[in-house]
């Protein structure tokens, strides 16, 4: 009985002593944080895919990963695209790290400010394990952004802000994934935003556009719902897997 119990101990420590190597950046606003309602297949441990906790510590990525609007978060992308890249064996073990922020516009991460110093910060702490690298950036934003005036300039402010992110983070090829705002959107110039998203990749190298194409809300017409969440995940991944820069 001691000897299984020992057994246990040692697997159970060992889940949680892997350090992952693959480390990709979640940032945006809510649908990049997640809002979708969390279910059993949520909480199931995926091997080799953890996430980076507000304390800067590694652990098995069960939803909610964000940690935003703690009373708001839920299922989001992150989960179903490391899954995704974890079953094409595209990657040895996936290192998620959140720091979207609910509600955030494009000029709330323009260099300098609270998410994007909070971003860097933590990128960097991921990056301290061994052989780690960082591998992509995914982006999901512009529903607050969808104005007249912010989205007149949206491409190029995008453009300055993600160049200068790559280089802080000292990997100016970094892989770039954008995803399309909700079809659902009642919001005025969401469509102008989705335009230029994707018209992002031809003008910033390395970047990839991810549609939401048939993608559903969670009743709100704002967010998306669970299964799309995890739809939306997939498609980033094999967004991913079809850059040149990605595997």
């Amino acid at each position: 009985m001691y000897k299984l119990l020992l057994l246990v101990t040692v697997a159970f420590a060992d889940a949680f002593a892997e350090q992952p190597t693959d480390i990709f950046l979640l940032i945006g606003q809510s649908n990049m944080a997640g809002h979708g309602v969390v279910e059993a297949q949520d909480k199931r441990r995926i091997p080799h895919v953890f996430t980076l906790t507000k304390e800067k510590t590694w652990v098995p990525a069960i939803d909610p990963i964000h940690f935003d609007k703690p009373s708001l978060i839920g299922v989001g992308l992150g989960r179903s695209f490391a899954a995704t890249l974890i079953q094409y064996k595209a990657v040895r073990s996936v290192g998620l790290v959140p720091a979207a922020f609910g509600g955030s516009a494009l000029e709330e991460w323009t260099p300098g400010s609270e998410h994007y110093r909070n971003a860097v910060a933590r990128v960097k702490v991921a990056l301290e394990g061994k052989n780690a690298r960082l591998r992509g950036i995914l982006w999901h934003q512009g529903e607050a952004d969808s104005t007249e005036a912010r989205s007149a300039t949206y491409a190029v402010r995008f453009t300055a802000f993600i160049q200068q992110l790559r280089a802080d983070l000292g990997t100016p090829d970094c892989p770039v994934l954008v995803g399309q705002l909700g079809e659902f959107l009642k919001m005025n110039l969401s469509e102008k935003i989705n335009l230029q998203l994707a018209t992002l990749p031809l003008s910033i190298p390395h970047t990839g556009f991810v549609s939401s194409q048939g993608l559903k809300h969670k009743g709100d017409e704002i967010h998306f719902d669970s299964p799309s969440l995890r739809e939306f995940g997939r498609r980033y991944a094999l967004a991913w897997l079809a850059l040149p820069s990605g595997r």
